[in-house]
């Protein structure tokens, strides 16, 4: 049984655990409609157990579809541990739209230069079931009648330890899923697209149907503000960047560069708040959007 320090330093690290999507395969799409929208969770269930013996539950609410995967000891500690440079420390802070200002808020500095290495990672097998549940999403959301143009915009895969009382939460957008499948955008690119939480709590054990979960809509302002926040992280704390970067800047890249990605423009102002230094910046959209922030 995986120890409680474990896991909370897993979820406090905020590792990015990404199923692998190198192989999945255009060629290996539906062109005929074989799916209704409303259909779509009970496929992804008969699938899961028929193709691969995993027993899943799947709701549909609005826009978004939910996998539920219970498994067990789904957290071990890796044979070659991955090992990288602790140059920043970071906290973790909400970003959020409210009445048309995207408030995004970070908390990232200079920390003593460490080696560090990957305590704990995703189990291989583990790994292996949640790619195998991709396979049957991405199979479902290609072959759905999309005729009143209505599918799915998010899925979420919530893969819990019912053992230990641990879950990781990935959230996907379908034209991300397209794209990668067709080779439009890269895996690493992909990856930083994916929107992961994890957490560790009583209720998870022994929960086998996904009781526990609260099942909503996801929204587009939603995923970008948490985006937006899974990629400071990326991009400080396995650092993309060396001690001497200005960090104001690289967070005003990352917010641009997400929101021209998704052409997201539902907002008036981006207020951007250093909660180090106590700063704040306010941008309109059109400088937010400019083509490129130097």
């Amino acid at each position: 049984m995986k120890s409680k320090p474990s896991l909370r330093s897993l979820v406090k690290a905020g590792l990015k655990i990404i199923p692998l999507v190198l192989l999945l395969s255009a060629c290996s799409s539906s062109t005929t409609p074989s799916f209704l929208k409303e259909n779509i969770p009970q496929a992804v269930q008969d699938i899961c157990k028929k193709d691969y013996k995993l027993d899943v539950s799947s709701k549909l609410i609005g826009n978004t579809l939910w996998v539920y995967l219970p498994l067990e000891d789904i957290i071990s500690k890796p044979e070659n541990p991955d090992k990288y440079t602790e140059r920043f420390f970071l906290e973790d802070k909400k970003n959020y739209l409210e009445e048309r200002i995207l408030k995004v808020n970070y908390l990232v500095k200079l920390a003593e230069e460490k080696e560090k290495q990957q305590e704990m990672a995703l189990d291989k097998s583990v790994n292996e079931k949640i790619f195998k549940v991709l396979q049957v999403i991405r199979r479902v959301l290609f072959s759905v009648d999309n005729s009143k143009k209505d599918d799915p915009l998010f899925f979420c895969i919530v893969t819990a330890d019912i053992k230990n009382g641990f879950e990781i939460k990935q959230i996907f957008y379908s034209p991300d899923l397209k794209k990668i499948s067709y080779g439009i955008i890269s895996q690493t690119e992909y990856q930083h697209r994916i929107i992961q939480d994890s957490e560790i709590s009583p209720q998870i054990i022994g929960d086998k149907t996904g009781a526990h979960l609260v099942y909503r809509e996801i929204s587009l302002a939603e995923f970008i503000a948490s985006q937006i926040q899974s990629r400071i992280k990326l991009k400080f704390q396995k650092p993309e960047v060396e001690r001497n970067a200005d960090i104001d800047k690289e967070v005003l890249k990352i917010i641009s560069y997400t929101l021209n990605t998704y052409g997201f423009n539902d907002f008036t102002f981006v207020e951007i708040s250093n909660l180090v230094t106590g700063t704040k910046n306010i941008l309109n959209q059109k400088a937010i959007l400019a083509d490129s922030i130097e």
